[in-house]
């Protein structure tokens, strides 16, 4: 029988609603199970939901570290140790040898129920797992892993029906029956009060569902007597409350709450008249902003505006408000970047690990010129100039080592850019990068579109007027890389001093017919 399995993926706000809820009442094979780590902050909430678990559920099971049966069947004991003979005796035993023998002394439960080739087809995926993790299948953890699952399968796995929950450390055995449990589609949730990963490093890197809460409580045997909320002083109170309005995954933040996180770019694809409302917005509005795992995910615009519009007023008042806006810097000279001319190749070939630019190593070296930045800032630069790097998006030029080049540029961010980025608190203002190029004041060049990505990467607002609708960054960077909005008309005697100066106009224009008007009024 094949199960056509579909996890849920558990956040703060849906775990315990999807676990309490029926199987035949979710859509399809749904299968609640991960990890939830730490506690809310609500504490008492947290306590008697396992109170609950254990004492008023008769659906589900609830284990601890050396609470698993450790009664096996002598015969079967027996058989698993004449397996593990047979395999130290033939060194080349592969795992279809293993899972036939299984197979042949019915060392699996389930023999005669339909969910048997299932069950079969998963404990292969676990000796699998278990090879990988150790380079074949002569560990000596082998023998204790396979002798505990079986007999654990053969205690436990009465149907696919079961729930279970897991509460606080566990052994290897006890990790990689679990996973077992979780393979086969059984809704399995580990809670560990002080954030402690169980699946690590036995199962490192494997594909779990995870929910890290912000607080983090010793661990304490499982509540044994309903938990009573307790009275707090006006103090303890007022700080839980403020904890909980700005931990993460809420819309109320503190100044600088973030300071920490690494800044994650996500480009938006907008409209001509969205660019100036998302423009305007705190990041925390933006569509798709997100805070988790201490990064924040930054909306962020990038695009080109070619043409100009046939009301060129409001074309002016859109660049003038872009420009004068807060966190902005305005670009009209070109090129306002110099190429990198000594690479950096040595201290780029030091930094690399596995083929990719190592975060940690290239924030303690001692070149690593933006060690005066707070440490926050410098986490975030080299996590988006590792990403920089390895997306290479920059077009390559002939027999060049692109990542090389865009390593050498990222190392040569100016003053002004860093005076911004000290200033940005990733969930409000989000600083601009406004080129207005008229095609008359320098050459836009490569190095400037590979200054533009890093910007882009470290979430910045890039937004390119260019009356003349001549290509400029298209002949760098991929056009599918940022949004292009083509206006009505094109135009050759726009400057940059030429919208501000209309803008100003036109609204000093506005100001004196009001005053005018009131006067009139008044009078």
């Amino acid at each position: 029988m094949q199960f056509n399995i579909q996890p849920f993926p558990i956040s703060a706000s849906n775990w315990e609603e999807a676990f309490n809820k029926p199987l035949p009442e979710r859509e399809g094979y749904t299968q609640v199970a991960g990890l939830i780590l730490g506690t809310p902050w609500d504490v008492f909430t947290y306590k008697e939901f396992l109170y609950n678990m254990v004492y008023d559920r008769d659906d589900v099971q609830v284990f601890t570290s050396g609470s698993l049966d450790k009664h096996i069947d002598n015969k079967r004991f027996q058989e698993i140790q004449q397996l593990m003979n047979f395999h130290r005796e033939n060194k080349n035993m592969s795992i279809n040898r293993f899972i036939a023998f299984i197979d042949g002394k019915s060392l699996l439960p389930l023999k005669e129920h339909t969910y048997y080739d299932h069950l079969r087809s998963m404990y292969t995926q676990l000796l699998k797992t278990f090879e990988s993790r150790h380079q074949g299948l002569f560990h000596q953890d082998l023998s204790r892993v396979l002798t505990d699952t079986i007999k654990w399968s053969w205690t436990y796995l009465k149907d696919f029906t079961n729930k279970i929950i897991w509460y606080g450390d566990a052994t290897k055995s006890e990790v990689y029956f679990l996973y077992f449990l979780m393979l086969l589609g059984l809704d399995v949730l580990v809670f560990h009060p002080e954030g402690k990963n169980i699946f690590s490093p036995a199962l490192e890197g494997i594909e779990i569902s995870i929910q890290s809460y912000p607080n983090t409580l010793a661990l304490e045997p499982l509540p044994t007597s309903k938990p009573m909320r307790e009275a707090t002083v006006a103090k303890k109170a007022s700080a839980e409350l403020e904890q909980m309005l700005h931990q993460d995954g809420t819309y109320l933040f503190k100044p600088w709450q973030f300071r920490d996180y690494s800044p994650h770019s996500i480009t938006l694809h907008t409209t001509y008249d969205e660019v100036r409302l998302i423009s305007e917005a705190k990041a925390f509005i933006r569509p798709s902003f997100e805070v988790k795992n201490e990064t924040v995910y930054v909306p962020v615009l990038f695009s080109k505006i070619c043409g100009v519009s046939k009301d060129r007023v409001d074309y002016a008042h859109r660049y003038r408000d872009l420009v004068e806006s807060e966190l902005t810097i305005d670009v009209h000279k070109f090129p306002f970047s110099d190429d990198v001319k000594g690479y950096h190749r040595f201290h780029f070939q030091k930094m690399l690990v596995n083929g990719t630019l190592d975060s940690n190593k290239l924030i303690k070296a001692d070149w690593w010129k933006y060690g005066h930045l707070p440490k926050g800032l410098q986490i975030g630069l080299v996590s988006a100039i590792s990403r920089y790097v390895k997306k290479a998006h920059l077009k390559k030029a002939t027999n060049e080592d692109i990542e090389l080049y865009l390593f050498s540029q990222a190392l040569e961010i100016p003053a002004n850019i860093l005076q911004i980025l000290q200033q940005y608190d990733y969930s409000q203002t989000v600083p601009k990068f406004v080129i207005f190029n008229d095609g008359k004041s320098g050459e836009f060049s490569r190095s400037d579109a590979a200054r533009i990505l890093l910007l882009n990467e470290l979430g910045m607002d890039i937004i390119l007027f260019n009356p003349t609708g001549q290509r400029d960054l298209e002949l760098h960077v991929d056009s599918g890389l940022f949004d292009s909005h083509w206006l009505e008309d094109i135009s050759f005697e726009e400057s940059h001093q030429q919208q501000l100066d209309l803008s100003c106009r036109v609204t000093r224009n506005k100001k004196a017919v009001k005053s005018f008007f009131n006067k009139l009024v008044s009078k």
